[in-house]
């Protein structure tokens, strides 16, 4: 049988490695496929032939990616550009030529993955985007297929190894956020303009399609709650231990009575769940079904060959399915493209959650008093109180305040309220906690 032919797009670490996983595991890979796998033509504006093995495996490499997407030999496009543009139009073209299409870009799933899974339906070819969650780990795989028969209640995920190799910094060592981030970009896990990695965006990106695959509805990127790790001070790492939690950045989404909730932020976990224990650049995705109950998935999030892996992964399952018939492969995102609900993403006012508070108090009777009204005012109960002891001359300690479940837009009210006081002195911290029970 002739080989399917594969066009790459991207020469940077993820395609680097792409090229190494096809040419080393060629024969592998083959078996697998029950057909061999040969990229016929590459497109890169620049890159480091020294650092590719495989690259003379190549047939065509140019750098014009239209070309590539045009090329009537290619049945299978690669794409690993990144970005919002021009991959939605290479990736659209390439569908419109009726190629197939593997990408690792988690940006151009959750915010134009609506769109291109339509056109991919139309014209009878698969879009695969395992790469696009957690690097390595078959996430989409697992709730495409492995869960298919759960009912999904909650997921939450470390889905960004910059922010959780910075929050693994700061509490071993305690060491401060800036400090961390410029060790993270010195080892280039973090890149020059952090943002989208401290702020959560790459992580929300990656929610939102974990969200429609668990729950059956449309991407909705805009909708994601969107909370970094910016403000994270060593203190409140340090407070969190003291009290039995860790600091995670999260991204949480989960089945409710009025909606679903989609929401990525810092997040307090009781240290002795498994996924409070996943440290430095490693990933990994909680899910709990209704009839399996809690599954873990661990493994690295990012990296040429742990990425490659899954792009391979989605190249095999394509290559498997070029005779099936259109309309019975696994669906883009999970559930049947008619079958998707409108059931409604929650505003984050309207998400219940326990909470971590630390603000600084006068110290002098009838504060405390005074601040746990307010707090009971809003239907708001405490369950944990830690006052540090002032330090010699000062008049105002640390007050950290524990919890219990409470709506958001309760808590923020009372910190408004709080917030005014005479007594209380800058801002108050807040952190959201999850006990994550199986």
């Amino acid at each position: 049988m002739e080989p399917v032919k594969i066009g790459l797009l991207g020469l940077g670490t993820v395609g680097g490695g792409t090229v190494t996983v096809l040419t080393r595991n060629a024969a592998e890979i083959a078996r697998r496929a029950g057909r061999g796998i040969r990229i016929a033509h590459a497109a890169a504006r620049a890159y480091d032939p020294e650092r590719i093995s495989g690259l003379q495996d190549i047939e065509r490499i140019g750098d014009d990616a239209f070309a590539v997407v045009d090329d009537p030999e290619v049945d299978i496009v690669i794409e690993l550009i990144g970005g919002y543009s021009p991959a939605r139009e290479l990736v659209l073209k390439a569908i419109e030529n009726g190629k197939h299409v593997v990408t690792a870009n988690k940006a151009l799933i959750a915010m134009h993955g609506n769109e291109i899974f339509a056109a991919a339906q139309q014209r009878g070819v698969m879009v695969a985007f395992e790469a696009a969650v957690a690097g390595g780990i078959p996430i989409i795989k697992a709730l495409r297929e492995g869960l298919a028969g759960n009912h999904i209640e909650w997921m939450a995920g470390i889905i960004n190894g910059t922010g959780n190799f910075i929050l693994t910094e700061m509490r071993d060592k305690g060491r401060d956020f800036a400090e961390v981030l410029a060790e993270a970009q010195a080892l280039g896990y973090a890149e020059a303009d952090p943002t989208f990695d401290v702020e959560g965006i790459d992580a929300a990106h990656k929610l939102t399609i974990l969200g429609s695959l668990a729950f059956g509805i449309p991407l909705q990127f805009d909708r994601t709650f969107t909370e970094g790790i910016s403000k994270i001070e060593a203190q409140d790492v340090a407070y969190a231990a003291e009290l039995g939690y860790r600091i995670k950045h999260l991204g949480l989404a989960r089945r409710t009575g009025d909606g679903i909730e989609l929401r990525v932020h810092p997040t307090l976990i009781p240290h002795r769940r498994l996924i409070a224990n996943v440290d430095g650049v490693m990933n990994a995705v909680l899910v709990k079904g209704d009839a399996v109950g809690p599954t873990l998935y661990y493994g690295a999030g990012a990296g040429a060959l742990p990425t490659a892996s899954a792009v391979v992964a989605d190249v095999v399952d394509v290559a498997r399915a070029l005779t099936t018939d259109p309309h019975n492969r696994v669906p883009h995102l999970a559930f049947q493209p008619a079958e998707l609900a409108d059931t409604p993403v929650l505003p984050m006012d309207e998400v219940e959650t326990a909470y971590y508070l630390r603000l600084t108090a006068l110290d002098r009777p009838g504060v405390m008093a005074d601040i746990a009204g307010i707090l009971a005012a809003e239907g708001i109960s405490i369950e944990a109180i830690k006052q540090k002891e002032p330090a010699p001359g000062e008049t105002h300690v640390p007050l950290i305040l524990l919890t219990h479940r409470v709506q958001e837009v309760r808590m923020n009210r009372a910190l408004e309220r709080i917030g005014a006081r005479e007594a209380v002195a800058g801002d108050i911290v807040r952190i959201r906690m999850e006990t994550l029970d199986g």
